[in-house]
């Protein structure tokens, strides 16, 4: 099981596209949450991932934590493969601020 400081340096690891607006909204609720300081170490590739994928980790949401939110865009195309509509979908994403280390540890 890595340690979140593993998880933090593995860049690997997070499906954050690279929107510029998506980063500045969730890195404005991390201010607003846990402060400026903490904001300086949010990297969307690294430390902010959704429950999902802080579970497949083995790590588990502390009681009482509630998700940043952030919006993403499914693209619908035709069959030609161009876009012809985008449809807007809520990400709940959790900062590492927000989790306990792993559930279990591996022997």
């Amino acid at each position: 099981m890595n340690s979140i400081s593993q998880v933090i340096n593995d860049a690997s690891v997070s499906a954050y596209t690279g929107s510029p607006t998506t980063r500045e909204s969730v890195r404005a609720q991390i201010v607003e949450r846990f402060g400026k300081k903490a904001a300086m170490e949010y990297d969307p590739y690294t430390n902010c991932f959704t429950f999902a994928k802080w579970s497949s980790m083995g790590y588990r949401i502390k009681p009482g934590e509630k998700a940043l939110r952030s919006v993403t865009y499914i693209e619908m195309k035709d069959e030609k493969g161009e876009v012809i509509k985008k449809i807007p979908r809520t990400v709940y994403l959790f900062y590492f601020l927000q989790v306990n280390g792993p559930r279990f540890v591996q022997p």
